[in-house]
């Protein structure tokens, strides 16, 4: 349905996104996933034929949506990162404005206006000023415009950003089932690994603008299929220990927690014994070891070298 191909941008000496190639197909949720500055949203702003290219093409149905833009844009709704609402203006305003903008008239508009009120839960908060809206009833009516004019492919660009849990949980069960039930085509991008795990059907991890990984939850975790990840607490920090482990063959990532280490290990019945001797030779104490599977965190590590959210 959807496919970028050696998507490149460039700003001046900087390649923001190098060579960057995804598909979507009909009814997929795909996330897009990264720290911040990974080039995630300056491909979605491609994709959505806001920015043009330095290199590359993306097709939508086969037409490349650079030489045709309107074979696209009638058909996806975007939901920006920052709030593009206008907050003198009520949501019923808003919804107004931006309907008149997809040529929605009379009562075909107000019906889709009552639509996505009702699927959004602010029927009764329609005709306040945005200005005085939460967080997240901003974000709400900031995907309640997105889906007015019934989009195919719904663009979502890291949609939860500073909102509280309970409404952050809303957007997301909100639109799991817009792509279970209604069958909408679904781009999510996020530095929120939970998020990507709980919506997407395929995730692409994306860091200094290239795409480092790419498949499903399971096939991503299986690239450390023969480690497994150690949570070790101890009593205090210490540099000896440190170095006990950064020598130790079978640590291949070693991320210092707030209270411990965190380390991907190749396994080994070994190597808990020696974490004791270790600690011992350092005069520190182990007060906890978790042993668990691979995580998306874990394979984000192992790929780019450090914490998602660095």
């Amino acid at each position: 349905m959807l496919e970028a191909q050696n998507l490149e941008m460039k700003y001046k000496n900087k390649l923001a996104v190098d060579n960057v190639n995804l598909y979507i197909e009909k009814g997929e949720s795909v996330g897009l996933l990264g720290p911040n500055g990974a080039g995630k949203s300056t491909t979605i702003s491609m994709i959505s034929t806001l920015l043009p290219p330095t290199k590359g093409t993306v097709k939508y149905n086969g037409k490349d949506i650079f030489d045709k833009p309107e074979s696209i844009r009638p058909f996806l709704g975007v939901v920006p990162q920052e709030i593009a609402l206008y907050d003198e203006l009520s949501a019923l305003e808003n919804l107004t404005f931006f309907g008149k903008i997809h040529g929605l008239r009379g009562q075909v508009l107000k019906d889709k206006i009552q639509k996505v009120l009702e699927l959004v839960e602010l029927t009764d908060r329609k005709k306040d000023a945005v200005k005085n809206y939460s967080g997240g009833m901003k974000r709400r009516i900031n995907l309640a415009v997105a889906l007015l004019h019934d989009p195919e492919i719904l663009i979502m660009d890291e949609p939860t950003v500073g909102i509280d849990p309970q409404s952050r949980n809303y957007i997301l069960d909100m639109v799991k089932k817009l792509n279970k039930e209604k069958k909408l085509t679904i781009l999510y991008t996020s530095h929120y690994m939970e998020e990507v795990e709980k919506l997407c059907d395929r995730i692409y991890i994306m860091d200094h603008g290239q795409i480092v990984a790419s498949g499903t939850n399971e096939e991503l975790k299986s690239i450390l299929t023969n480690e497994e990840t150690i949570e070790v607490s101890v009593n205090v920090h210490d540099d000896h220990f440190t170095e006990c482990l950064m020598n130790n063959q079978s640590i291949n990532q070693i991320t210092k927690e707030e209270n411990g280490y965190r380390l991907i290990v190749s396994k080994s019945e070994e190597l808990l014994v020696k974490l004791f001797e270790y600690a011992k030779s350092s005069n520190i104490v182990i007060t906890g070891i978790q042993i668990k599977k691979p995580t998306l965190e874990d394979v984000f590590l192992h790929l780019t070298g450090k914490k998602l959210r660095d």
